[in-house]
């Protein structure tokens, strides 16, 4: 299995702040990673899994932030829309207002038409145009009194004409000052109610672009899920390949310690030579340095793949070979990492291996395999 310390397997491209990764893009990585071929080796799924988990956990977050600015344009679009709806209700009883105003005013204009009429006819039928003199009025009064009478009818009528004329006009006045006071009322609220309107348009047109966000997001997480599903079922097969049937096994798990075991989560800390827990390097090491006392530190010196432990060996002056020994390390070379494994029992060519990871999910387990076409290190 894999040495997480080296470069990733995986280059993505951006979208916006999080990397995408399509199920296209995880099909061929260098030449090896075509799933459900003879020559990739597990592990090499494992990481790929990793870094498609990693993605939807980092687009997860996106979405998430997504949500929660969604929820603040949703609140700003209701707030705008309840001071909408309460301008718009102003309105509306200024409108009525305003259509009252102009009724009055309409009606106040009959009146004053009607009294000014009133007082046209009254001022005619009592000569008080100047026709006859207040001398030929009294000539033809039959006394003093009657000429007072006549005199005072013609002062009171004339009086409360003009009365009612400046009551209504005053009135007339009024209703035309309140009305132009509703109007630029109304016009100033139509243009509050316009600027509301635009920027509640804005904050839909925010919430509509977050949504579409929110929904490619979406779409990667579920394309990325479908992919893992995919890669779990190939890592699966490769599994297979190797040939054995796993099975728990030691309840011990070989003696790995228990810091770097479960219930730690695989890959969360690094061991004693530079490997991360509950991979079948880390495994394989700790037997190494179990059964013999010593261990190269080669996770550190990034040679922590499984693959890389050969070459390792032979630079540091340990042998290798084709043939299986008890107490060495199994080396397959397929795919991307390799996988090791520690070779527990020799019977023919049937070896007993136990390791760790071979489930996918850092597990211990043993089985039993054609030990052929793999390579062996001899540490003692």
């Amino acid at each position: 299995m894999k040495q997480k310390n080296n470069q990733p397997l995986v280059k993505t491209r951006k979208f916006l702040s999080v990397p995408i990764v399509t199920v296209a893009s995880l099909l061929v990585v260098g030449s090896t990673f075509i799933p459900g071929t003879p020559s990739v080796q597990a592990d090499q799924y494992d990481e790929q899994i990793k870094a498609l988990t990693q993605q939807n956990s980092q687009s997860q977050a996106v979405v998430d932030s997504l949500q929660s600015q969604a929820a603040s344009y949703q609140d700003a679009i209701n707030r705008l829309q309840s001071q909408i709806s309460a301008l718009q209700a102003q309105i509306n009883a200024n409108i009525a207002e305003q259509t009252n105003l102009q009724t009055q005013i309409q009606a106040n204009q009959i009146k004053l038409n009607q009294q000014r009429a009133i007082l046209g006819d009254a001022i005619k039928s009592m000569y008080v145009d100047g026709s006859i003199t207040t001398i030929e009025m009294l000539a033809t009064s039959k006394n003093l009194s009657d000429f007072v009478d006549k005199e005072e009818y013609r002062t009171t009528v004339q009086n409360k004409v003009r009365e009612t004329l400046n009551t209504i006009t005053k009135l007339q006045n009024q209703l035309n000052s309140q009305k132009t006071q509703v109007d630029q009322l109304l016009k100033d609220q139509q243009t509050q109610q316009g600027a509301l309107n635009s920027a509640q348009a804005q904050q839909n047109q925010l919430l509509a672009y977050n949504q579409g966000q929110q929904a490619t997001y979406n779409q990667q997480i579920s394309n990325n899920q479908t992919a893992i599903a995919g890669l779990h079922a190939a890592q699966a097969a490769a599994n297979r390949r190797l040939g054995g049937n796993a099975v728990a096994g030691d309840p011990n798990h070989g003696g790995y310690p228990a810091r770097w075991d479960s219930p730690a989560p695989q890959d969360s800390m690094f061991d004693d030579w530079g490997m991360y827990n509950r991979e079948c390097v880390s495994y394989t090491a700790w037997k190494v340095y179990q059964t013999f006392g010593y261990m190269p530190t080669w996770g550190w010196a990034s040679q922590g793949n499984a693959n890389q432990w050969p070459e390792a060996a032979r630079r540091s002056g340990i042998a290798t070979g084709s043939t299986p020994r008890p107490h060495s390390v199994a080396i397959s070379m397929s795919g991307y990492y390799g996988h090791a494994m520690w070779v527990e029992g020799v019977s023919g060519s049937t070896i007993h291996v136990s390791q760790y990871n071979y489930d996918l999910h850092g597990h211990y387990s043993e089985m039993s395999i054609d030990g052929s076409g793999l390579v062996y290190i001899y540490f003692q």
